[in-house]
């Protein structure tokens, strides 16, 4: 991997990390559209260099978590779901769905559609007053935990996985989207963590491509989780799902 590339593949990531577009299936789909080969590297780069994106909501939100000590319960209790899959599953994640293009465009797709249907159909529906992050029970949080659980999946969207649940129970789309930022911090370190000690050999002699991405996701993720808070205090998620499912509908025909 080039420098260029991995700047090109930390903007991407810095950009999509925390939009319901799904990381994943952007970096796949870079990757495949810079004749990248799909190999062990090229895995561990996509999965590691989101601890630039963890960095940024630590710089953004960091304190969130002092004046609100009672959110560290709640983004635990919802961590726990997505921790127990995705350790018992990783094998199977890393051998058979991380770099399975088919799968994350109709992921992409499906996810498009269900986040239109959402925000179209049912949350416009609901007039009850909206949950703001501090008043986040701790059953929501884990239902919120259960659902990211899904995003093991490429192109179903971590962030999606998140904000559609948070949207459904009731919460404001602020809060669903800050909720989601902070979610992203245990289960974005333990996934990255952990691809570090089980890969070291396959990442130690590319420690400076792993640097280059890394900085350029942390000031792409910077900006980008900024524009999204204010995208989202005057807009639906709707345009979203357009993008996702125009996006897969493209990938589909040019390359699959």
């Amino acid at each position: 991997m080039t420098f260029f590339e991995a700047v090109a593949l930390g903007l991407v990531e810095g950009i999509t990390e925390f939009l319901p577009i799904s990381s994943t299936a952007h970096l796949m789909m870079f990757a495949r559209v810079l004749g990248l080969e799909n190999s062990d590297f090229l895995k561990s780069f996509d999965i590691v260099i989101q601890f630039g994106a963890i960095v940024a909501v630590i710089v953004l939100f960091g304190p969130l978590f002092i004046t609100h000590r009672n959110l560290w319960k709640k983004i635990l209790i919802a961590f726990l779901p997505t921790a127990v899959i995705g350790f018992l599953l990783y094998q199977f994640i890393k051998v058979y769905l991380l770099g399975n293009l088919a799968i994350a465009a109709w992921s992409l797709a499906i996810g498009g559609a269900i986040l239109i249907i959402v925000e179209r159909f049912l949350v416009k529906k609901a007039n009850t007053p909206k949950t703001t992050l501090e008043n986040i029970s701790n059953k929501q949080a884990f239902i919120i935990g259960v659902c990211q659980s899904v995003a093991i999946i490429p192109g179903v969207s971590r962030s999606a996985a998140t904000i559609i649940p948070a949207l459904l129970l009731g919460t404001s789309r602020v809060a669903a989207a800050e909720f989601s930022f902070l979610l992203a911090v245990p289960t974005i370190a333990a996934a990255s963590g952990y691809e570090l000690v089980k890969n070291v050999n396959v990442i130690s002699g590319n420690t400076f491509i792993l640097f280059v991405g890394f900085i350029t996701s942390l000031i792409a993720s910077l900006i980008s989780i900024k524009l999204f808070i204010s995208f989202v205090q005057k807009f639906s998620f709707t345009a979203f799902g357009v993008y996702r499912i125009i996006v897969a509908v493209l990938f589909i025909f040019l390359f699959l």
